[in-house]
């Protein structure tokens, strides 16, 4: 499922990426990769902020939209 339908304050694992390679690396270096764990603090209107490593990354609903997580 989408990040931003995804339940809120449950760790949970990256699936896939549905991006250009130019996002994809980014995203790669903000620490959300395939098979990395990650936890949604909030969702607002599709955008969500996330908890990665030990750090929280605010992410749009465009972006949301394309990272698929279980």
């Amino acid at each position: 499922m989408p990040i931003a339908l995804a339940p809120i304050n449950q760790e949970l694992k990256v699936i896939r990426v549905l991006a250009d390679d130019k996002t994809k690396k980014h995203l790669e270096s903000l620490g959300i990769l395939v098979n990395s764990s990650l936890t949604i603090i909030s969702s607002v209107n599709g955008g969500v902020v996330v908890a990665v490593k030990e750090g929280r990354l605010a992410l749009d609903r465009s972006i949301a939209s394309k990272i698929l997580v279980a």
